[in-house]
């Protein structure tokens, strides 16, 4: 019960415009001086700092930092430019170039709020010049990005391996698969769409001009090479890599593309500097809560209790989706995987579950989230870009919702799907 009420009060907070780690502060705090009084404020600067300091969490400022580089550094226009060079003689082609777009640059980035600006401030301005409606082109944008956190690399996958105490390359490897089959079915529906309202062929198919845009763009290609090379293969951890993605992005802006001056990586340097901030506030808050629901036990019971009520995995898998849906309408990914991870896993230990498959799930679950209002931060920004109307391109983007939901479905009850080549790999 007093599990319950902490989460009732964050949530209340979350409504009326608190900020997340703000909320989850203040109520960790009074808890604690609730429970202990004053003397349990002594330990308050240790365990955030503790908290915050693991070293896997090195990853996320980082990939945030190599992703914004990225975007100053003509990466993305030159994805894009390849992209639309294969799929351009297919109708509706701009937006199936979005698509692949972000299964290109999803490799690079970890994020998709990153995806959904470097591709969307190219090509959703492009889709609206050619009669696109504004509400599809944010859709499609919007909802492509969301393969950024289910395709390693993957921010959400790093927290949650660090919330969870699992290995983050196994949850890399599992993404494969299923942010493949998402990217081939909002591809699909995208499809559906373009020959319903008639969109454009772009340009017939010309070998030439893939073989110049490939060229083009070869470097960034190299980029998931290094990277996910680097973390399957075993040479570096994904800290490791993660930075290795910085160093590359850098060298590839500067001394390749020679599009990368000061001042664009001054401000790429504020963006991840100002959503590292965000993210790191938010895990030190979180410590504090999670402190004090350990020490009443508060996962251990729900556990227990889920556990009187069924021990069928597959409706607990159910009934964690169902929560983390819920969640995702409020709470942006990186909250809902601190507040809820630590205390739901004793639950998915009891039940036999894989934790490594259970993170697939909320990282499915936590993009479509980044889709539904009123949070959906993923799907404002789109919608900002576009200058369209939230609600209205939510009617449209219930579609390639409808996809993610079928991807979780999969990824829920198939565990081959997410789980096939870390078995491969790791057996």
């Amino acid at each position: 019960m007093s599990a319950l009420v902490l989460f009732i009060a964050v949530l209340a907070l979350v409504i009326i415009n608190v900020p997340i780690a703000i909320a989850l502060g203040v109520v960790a705090v009074v808890a604690m001086v609730a429970s202990h009084g004053n003397e349990a404020l002594l330990n308050l600067p240790l365990v955030m700092y503790t908290g915050a300091t693991s070293f896997p969490l090195i990853a996320i400022p980082l990939f945030i930092l190599a992703g914004a580089i990225m975007n100053a550094s003509g990466i993305s226009h030159r994805l894009v430019a390849l992209a639309s060079a294969l799929l351009g003689f297919i109708r509706g082609a701009l937006a199936l170039a979005s698509i692949g777009a972000s299964l290109f640059f999803a490799e690079i980035s970890g994020s998709a709020v990153a995806d959904v600006a470097a591709i969307g401030s190219i090509l959703i301005p492009a889709m609206k010049r050619k009669g696109y409606s504004k509400e599809f082109a944010a859709a499609v944008v919007s909802s492509s990005a969301t393969l950024a956190v289910i395709i390693p690399p993957s921010i959400p996958m790093v927290l949650y391996a660090a919330m969870a105490d699992t290995s983050v390359v196994k949850l890399f490897v599992a993404g494969i698969v299923p942010g493949i089959i998402g990217g081939l079915l909002l591809m699909a529906v995208a499809y559906w769409f373009a020959v319903k309202n008639n969109f454009p062929v772009e340009q017939a198919f010309k070998l030439a001009r893939v073989w110049v845009t490939f060229k083009e763009a070869a470097w960034a290609l190299l980029l998931p090479l290094i990277i996910l090379g680097g973390i399957f293969g075993g040479v570096v951890t994904a800290t490791e890599g993660a930075a290795l993605a910085v160093v590359a992005a850098l060298f590839i802006g500067v001394v390749i593309y020679r599009e990368l001056d000061w001042p664009h990586l001054k401000q790429a340097m504020i963006e991840g500097g100002i959503q590292t901030a965000v993210v790191m506030l938010l895990v030190a808050a979180s410590a504090l809560l999670g402190t004090y629901l350990t020490e009443i036990q508060a996962p251990q019971k729900l556990a227990a209790a889920v556990a009187h009520l069924t021990d069928n995995r597959y409706l607990v898998l159910a009934l964690l989706n169902l929560l983390f849906l819920v969640l995702g309408l409020f709470l942006h990914s990186a909250a809902a995987i601190i507040l809820v991870v630590p205390v739901v896993m004793p639950l998915i230990q009891a039940v036999g579950i894989d934790p490594v498959h259970f993170g697939l799930i909320v990282t499915v679950n936590l993009g479509i989230g980044q889709q539904t209002p009123p949070v959906a931060s993923v799907l404002m920004t789109a919608c900002s870009i576009a200058k369209s109307d939230i609600w209205e391109t939510t009617k449209v983007n219930i579609y390639f919702i409808g996809v993610l939901l079928l991807v979780l479905i999969l990824v829920t009850y198939v565990p081959a799907i997410p789980m096939s080549l870390v078995h491969v790999f790791y057996g």
